[in-house]
């Protein structure tokens, strides 16, 4: 795919012309979907969140300047989208954490590394992993470690603390550790 194709195609989108969209739309899927699916593990979910994504990204397409990479763009929207959506979980009964726990346990998380283990993972074992985390870790994980946020962001855009960000961070990075190790000695 050449730049000016891609322009083309944003120009089309931008005067809504559904072959443009359609474009747009099949050669990007995959892997806003391979992004979404760190946020949910239910394949229906996460097509959802993809879908809602893709309609923000038509709906406001003509905030995009050529600025800047058009895929970065579109990621930030969709998780953004996941953002949203787990958020919308939460306001129906899915809790996050215990702020106050999560405040006082935050300082004492640590991953303890065993210095005498090499073992070496592929991203595939990691991702793999996630997808056992709890819907809370893994959103923190995936926002800390792939989207390069701060513990305030991730505070901000999950409505939690800091301290709870923080907590979540450290179980989450133990937890797929220990994911990671348990499978690895067998």
């Amino acid at each position: 795919m050449s730049e000016t194709e891609l322009l083309n195609h944003i120009d089309g989108c931008k005067r809504q012309n559904r072959l443009s969209q359609k474009w747009l739309f099949d050669r990007y899927y995959r892997l806003m979907f391979g992004i979404c699916l760190r946020y949910a593990s239910d394949q229906d979910a996460v097509q959802d969140i993809v879908q809602e994504g893709f309609l923000k990204v038509f709906n406001n397409i003509e905030g995009y300047t050529s600025k800047g990479s058009f895929e970065g763009w579109m990621r930030r929207i969709m998780v953004n989208t996941a953002i949203d959506a787990i958020r919308r979980n939460k306001a129906s009964g899915w809790i996050l954490a215990d702020e106050r726990s999560m405040d006082m346990l935050a300082d004492e998380a640590v991953i303890e590394e065993d210095e005498d283990t090499e073992l070496a993972f592929t991203v595939h074992d990691v991702l793999q992993a996630m997808e056992r985390l709890s819907p809370v870790y893994r959103t923190v994980f995936n926002l800390a470690v792939f989207e390069n946020m701060g513990h305030q962001e991730i505070a901000n855009q999950l409505g939690i603390s800091v301290g709870a960000s923080k907590s979540n961070l450290a179980k989450a990075r133990r937890n797929v550790r220990s994911i990671l190790i348990g499978e690895s000695s067998v």
